[in-house]
């Protein structure tokens, strides 16, 4: 890689919960710290659960917390000794009340581990916590955030997906916490978002001027998303890599389009993942005697996840709403050809290399597979044109690239306050 020409910046990265294995917030912060690191800036990661397993050359200082969402000890009730921290008692009392206080926990033990640091970095920037940590740490160092996409799209449709009132109560304490991240964001000089759908989505939501936005897409690892063919696709199996029972990522409607083109094809479903055995995804699944047409993986490692694509025929991405959409960018890597929904930033993603759908229609996702399904010459030069769009415009290198000319702008901005 390109070393950047304006010197080396000292980075702190902030991250509140970055799985490196599933959801975009690990892979962003996995793969933003390795290409700015590549480009000859020096990295620090500040990390809460779990490990986000970084580069040996990235030094992670992993922030302690209750960690209550651990799915090996969901919800665990706390020692005594732990409780003695008051920042443990805000996070206990605020899930046992069904709440999210990770974000602002994570910024509160970000500000009192960095304190006494501040003189070390140029530039601290935040993975989306919006915590009121990061207010009182913006004072000593420039500090500057990335929102993924504006959080009031789950909050709004996981309440209008709910049937009862006290469902539709449950998710609104849940997302309590979008208006820290609000009133924290326009206390921001300066903010990085990953589409120019996101950017107008949160510069009306949160009420930000459109101005203080930089976009810079997220890049695809084409180190570990690729096309085998040494793998022979299978035909009539369609994947999809996001089993999480949210409206947000729109699975159930895929399940209806599913059952319909079973009607007319032998289709079968990999979906790489897999849902709670109570969650709503497994009564639909039920509901529509699906069963014998669905796989799911469970978690998989990275060369198992290119195998299954590698074997599939059509990746489907059915999103009501997409910050950037990771997803449809990796089978894409893969050779792929894809079927999007037009939510959110997904046409910014897919472009004219894939077939767009509206969002929350199954019988158009049917149409769509069966199209494919039926015309296999077409399905290979979508494949085809979406691994040069991959090539061509998502790389983590222009990522670095356009997060660090970021960064010096809100250098600049703060050496004139």
């Amino acid at each position: 890689m390109q070393r950047d020409k304006d010197g080396p910046l000292r980075i702190c990265l902030l991250s509140y919960r970055s799985n490196p294995h599933c959801g975009g917030q690990g892979v962003y912060l996995k793969n933003l710290s390795r290409a700015i690191k590549d480009l000859g800036h020096h990295v620090d990661v500040v990390s809460g659960p779990p490990d986000p397993l970084l580069d040996e050359d990235i030094a992670v200082h992993y922030l302690p917390s209750l960690d209550l969402y651990n799915p090996e000890d969901l919800f665990r009730i706390p020692s005594l000794r732990e409780l003695c921290d008051p920042i443990n008692i805000v996070e206990w009392v605020g899930v046992s009340t069904m709440g999210f206080p990770e974000p602002f926990t994570f910024g509160l033990r970000a500000f009192r581990f960095l304190r006494n640091k501040f003189h070390r970095y140029d530039i601290i920037h935040d993975n989306q916590s919006l915590s009121y940590g990061l207010l009182a740490i913006k004072k000593s160092v420039p500090t500057i955030a990335t929102i993924h996409h504006p959080i009031t799209v789950d909050r709004d449709l996981a309440v209008k997906d709910a049937s009862a009132l006290w469902k539709k109560l449950k998710h609104m304490r849940w997302y309590s916490f979008v208006g820290m991240q609000k009133r924290v964001s326009r206390n921001l000089s300066r903010i990085i978002t990953v589409s120019e759908c996101s950017r107008d989505d949160i510069s009306r939501e949160f009420r930000i001027s459109a101005k203080r936005f930089s976009v810079v897409p997220n890049g695809i690892n084409t180190g570990l998303f690729y096309p085998v063919p040494e793998i022979k696709r299978e035909p009539d199996r369609i994947i999809v890599t996001n089993s999480a029972d949210t409206p947000l990522k729109g699975l159930p409607h895929l399940l209806r389009a599913v059952n319909e083109v079973s009607k007319v094809r032998s289709i079968k479903l990999t979906v790489v993942g897999r849902p709670k055995k109570k969650s709503e995804l497994i009564k639909l699944i039920r509901e529509l005697d699906l069963g014998r047409l669905i796989t799911f993986t469970g978690r998989i490692n990275n060369g198992e996840f290119v195998r299954q694509y590698g074997r599939a025929t059509i990746a489907v991405v059915p999103s009501m709403y997409e910050g950037f959409g990771l997803p449809a960018g990796e089978a894409m890597a893969c050779g792929l050809p894809v079927i999007s929904t037009t939510g959110g930033a997904l046409p910014e993603v897919v472009g004219d290399a894939g077939i767009l759908v509206p969002p929350g229609d199954p019988d158009a996702l049917a149409t769509a597979m069966i199209d494919l399904l039926n015309n296999p010459d077409k399905a290979r030069k979508i494949g085809e044109a979406g691994y040069n769009r991959v090539q061509s415009s998502f790389t983590w290198e222009k990522a670095a690239q356009k997060t660090v000319e970021a960064y010096r702008k809100t250098i600049s901005d703060y050496s004139r306050l």
